[in-house]
């Protein structure tokens, strides 16, 4: 019992940064954006998030630089698809490949650092209940809050008037430009938010989760947040539930060597990939069912004067 609760735990753990990251592109594809480049600028969030900790001491302000370095980047990512009309596909690849290769220029001083001893968290009186305690309620307050943002998400997308703004940009840009909406800025302010989630995630990454750098640490999340999103069909909800299921297929081959069970650790390092080439292609099987969700301009550069 209790190495579930410990795998429970750390399936929690892993997810978060899943679910952070995609929450993020999420919103970017709601705009009609679609941003590839998410590892580039987790790697960035990392590496800033990182360094902040390591001059300052504090988790928190390392938190706000990885989001400002996601933000800054997916703001400039921005202005070049959306003011410039560069391809969306192409311009967030060369972001991921300079995110990665930025990143490793700029940590390589931090290499050896090591973090301040992290604070260890715990719901008081939740945490001592037997087996659902140390599974649920002694995890950081990142987890809690990746929960949060994804009821958050869900109530303002479907449930405000400004939620069904950026909806009905990324489904019909042409008729909201005609009904007055500034369609641009929405999604330049889709894709910021959307950076700086994606910052968020990297941040947690090298400052919680893996408490140090390492060059390419963040090593394939940001792909795995991108396929989230088709996973859960563009749904904030399926989204929390798809990286929870990708974060304990992650952690599964770390518990299964430490129980000594006799499988080759290449091919438990692959599950967590594997595992998505899988689910998208039994998702692409229905192309009905993802033209149904998908918004309608995903994708698609608009030119207001056309």
């Amino acid at each position: 019992m209790d190495a579930i609760a410990l795998l429970i735990a750390a399936t929690l753990s892993a997810g978060t940064i899943l679910a952070i990251a995609a929450l993020g592109l999420l919103i970017n594809e709601k705009s009609g954006v679609v941003n590839l480049g998410a590892e580039g600028m987790m790697l960035c969030a990392a590496i800033a998030g990182f360094a902040t900790v390591v001059h300052t001491g504090n988790s928190w302000l390392g938190f706000a630089a990885g989001m400002a370095a996601g933000a800054f980047l997916a703001g400039l990512f921005g202005l070049l698809v959306i003011w410039l009309n560069t391809n969306q596909y192409a311009t967030g690849l060369a972001l991921s490949l300079f995110g990665a290769g930025f990143s490793a220029f700029v940590g390589v001083g931090y290499v050896q650092e090591k973090l301040p001893e992290q604070t260890r968290h715990a719901i008081p009186f939740l945490a001592d209940i037997p087996f659902v305690g140390p599974a649920l309620f002694r995890q950081h307050p990142m987890v809690y809050i990746a929960i949060g943002l994804a009821l958050g998400l869900i109530w303002f997308l479907y449930r405000t008037r400004a939620g069904l703004v950026l909806r009905s940009v990324g489904e019909n840009p042409e008729a909201a430009h005609a009904l007055g909406y500034p369609v641009r800025r929405i999604r330049l302010a889709a894709v910021i938010a959307g950076g700086a989630l994606c910052g968020l995630a990297g941040a947690y990454v090298s400052v919680v989760y893996t408490p140090l750098w390492v060059e390419g640490m963040i090593a394939g999340k940001g792909w795995i947040a991108l396929a989230l999103t088709t996973f859960a069909t563009w749904r904030p909800a399926r989204v929390l539930f798809g990286a929870y299921l990708f974060g304990g297929v992650t952690m599964l081959q770390f518990h299964l060597q430490s129980l000594g069970v006799n499988v080759a650790p290449q091919f438990l390092s692959m599950l967590p990939y594997l595992s998505t080439i899988v689910v998208l292609a039994l998702i692409s099987r229905n192309p009905m069912w993802i033209r149904v969700n998908m918004p309608g301009s995903i994708g698609k550069p608009f030119y207001p004067g056309a």
